[in-house]
């Protein structure tokens, strides 16, 4: 990847892209080769900053807000075909029981329209056909109490950091005002991208990372 190989080797670099996919997938990639600290060292622009710039864009491009949500948790896109997700928008991995141990995962799904009991049944259906330890819906819309009522029952996953619910609905708004998935800690555990190596290489002062919409 150039920005990564830009990355490498210390150089200023601007990465411009007019999918939300791609940006996602340039930023989990340097995210998991650099750590933590190389989000404080580049500025995305041309992303969704308020609730209506991310209605504008759900209605404009439903498939672009779904990548563009995902990245707001750090979630990995399907690599699916439009169409084919199986009722999964994204996955989140991670490492609960130490080296070693497992590797679990979250599922996601993602619906830029009107949301209602009947999306968090599916959600709910998914995690078990999947196995996996929870399940997150994250709605551009406000979730209705039987939504929160049918996620509650269905109980929650224990991990050493205690309990955590195991469907979680979280909207955009909540999102952007900072709420994040009550799930183990990433530090050192997500394993989102496995292939690419630690660098402990420095990079540049600052980054930018453009994001647009055609």
């Amino acid at each position: 990847m150039t920005i990564d190989a830009a990355q490498k080797l210390g150089r200023r670099w601007i990465g411009i892209d007019i999918t939300h996919l791609a940006i996602n997938l340039i930023r989990h990639r340097l995210l998991d080769t650099y750590g933590e600290e190389i989000k404080e060292t580049y500025a995305v622009i041309g992303e969704p900053t308020s609730v209506p710039d991310a209605r504008m864009l759900a209605e404009q491009d439903p498939y672009q807000f779904q990548w563009w949500a995902l990245g707001l948790v750090g979630a990995r896109p399907v690599d699916q075909k439009k169409g084919a997700d199986k009722g999964i928008d994204g996955r989140l991995y991670f490492h609960d029981e130490g080296p070693g141990g497992k590797t679990k995962q979250v599922i996601f799904s993602v619906k830029a329209g009107k949301t209602s009991v009947a999306h968090v049944y599916e959600l709910c259906h998914v995690v078990d056909r999947e196995q996996a330890q929870m399940g997150v819906l994250i709605s551009m819309h406000a979730t209705t109490q039987p939504m929160r009522a049918e996620a509650a029952d269905m109980g929650s996953y224990e991990s050493p950091w205690g309990k955590h619910a195991k469907v979680q609905l979280l909207t955009v708004s909540e999102l952007l005002e900072g709420k994040r998935i009550d799930m183990p800690p990433a530090t050192g555990v997500n394993v989102t991208f496995k292939k690419a190596p630690k660098s402990r290489g420095e990079g540049p002062a600052q980054l930018d990372l453009e994001g647009g919409e055609e």
